[in-house]
């Protein structure tokens, strides 16, 4: 991948790892959220909204396994492979 046409991103590297590990938290509470979301869209026989919670329940996972592997979690493989 290239950044063309892009400028490059100012990063302040100023997040601390409570701020990290608290965002790690939300991440999964969040992705919880949205695997009952899907089970009761799943009962209620609402395949569109079972497709949404499927998508942010998926994205959710890579949030969660990428602060996992930020913060260093031990058995947590790179976000990529």
């Amino acid at each position: 991948m290239t950044n063309q046409g892009r400028s490059t991103p100012t990063r302040s590297y100023d997040r601390s790892w409570s701020e990290i590990e608290d965002m790690l938290e939300k991440a999964i509470a969040r992705r919880e959220q949205w695997k009952k979301w899907f089970d009761q869209c799943s009962k209620d026989g609402d395949r569109d909204g079972m497709k949404e919670a499927a998508r942010n329940h998926k994205a959710l996972d890579g949030v969660v396994k990428t602060l996992r592997w930020t913060l260093g979690e031990e058995g947590v493989d790179h976000p990529l492979d």
